[in-house]
């Protein structure tokens, strides 16, 4: 059993149970934090647009993610359709705005992942799934009754529900949140979620709790634990600073976090400056720099 596989540890019934659970929310929608309170069994949807059953734009073997995850033969990824967040630069807008994909039942959700696991594939990697929580937890269970044994990654806009993240405890492996802006404003502004700041801040802080810090193996795959992402964005309106200092002194020095430099303009950025260009080389190097001076000690692609 990889050292990882949390949802191999619950009993059967109880990894139901959490499905069980999750899947009563979607009658009056709470699964994040914008609350629509729809219900999604029949037929209603809120900010996300999405139903109940999975959504899914692509998935296969993925080789740019993080070293950690990606290994020798790849990360598992799946991509979800829609998106409970709206920022107007997202470099998946055709998937998360638009909503290209096709809706799949659960069992093909679960056989999609027992697929990755035979091509080799390190983990199973969701990309965008809180709004499709309910559905994919049907599908790990389904899946696990099948065979798979690999590590779950949640890989998630920050944008979360702590209730939420509760169910999952003991059923996902690897948290990789993203922690896209310190001030709510720009949040509000970006991704229409004015609130983000401080419900990314105790998310954060509750997947830590789940997971600790990111554990990585002789062969230098993770197994469990947190990886925080932050992209950077020109003119520092993502508040850098003030991510990298809290991450340091809130949740942990040894936090695996990406300081992202690869924001281009796409979607609607063009029609807000500054997100209308590419960041500098100079501001990349300054955030780098404000991780380090806060006492950041593993930083992708920085070598100490």
């Amino acid at each position: 059993m990889p050292a990882g596989a949390a949802y191999l540890k619950l009993s059967r019934g109880e990894l139901w149970e959490r499905v069980r659970r999750a899947e009563e929310i979607l009658k009056n929608c709470t699964l994040c934090p914008r609350d629509c309170m729809v219900d999604r069994t029949s037929g209603g949807v809120g900010f996300c647009r999405t139903g109940d059953e999975p959504f899914v734009a692509s998935w296969g073997p993925h080789f740019g993610e993080e070293r950690p995850l990606v290994g020798r033969l790849g990360s598992g990824t799946i991509f979800f359709s829609r998106c409970n967040l709206g920022c107007i630069f997202c470099q998946n807008w055709t998937i998360s705005h638009l909503g290209e994909g096709n809706e799949i039942t659960d069992e093909k959700l679960a056989d999609i992942m027992l697929k990755l696991q035979e091509a080799g594939c390190h983990n199973i990697n969701l990309v965008t799934p809180t709004h499709q929580m309910p559905m994919i937890l049907h599908s790990i269970a389904i899946a696990s009754e099948k065979g798979l044994n690999i590590p779950i990654v949640y890989n998630c806009g920050g944008y979360e529900a702590i209730e939420s993240l509760k169910i999952l405890d003991g059923i996902i492996d690897i948290y990789m949140p993203d922690f896209k802006y310190a001030n709510p404003e720009a949040a509000l502004k970006y991704s229409k979620a004015k609130d983000y700041p401080e419900t990314a801040k105790a998310a954060i802080k509750e997947m830590h709790r789940q997971v600790g810090d990111l554990l990585i193996d002789d062969k230098g795959t993770a197994s469990r634990g947190l990886l925080v992402r932050h992209l950077i964005l020109p003119e520092g309106i993502a508040g850098t600073k003030e991510i990298v200092r809290f991450i340091a002194d809130e949740i942990s020095e040894n936090t695996y976090i990406n300081i992202m430099d690869q924001y281009y303009p796409c979607y609607k950025a063009f029609e807000h400056h500054p997100l209308d260009r590419r960041i500098t080389n100079n501001e990349y190097s300054e955030a780098v720099k404000a991780a380090l001076d806060a006492g950041l000690k593993r930083i992708e692609g920085v070598t100490f």
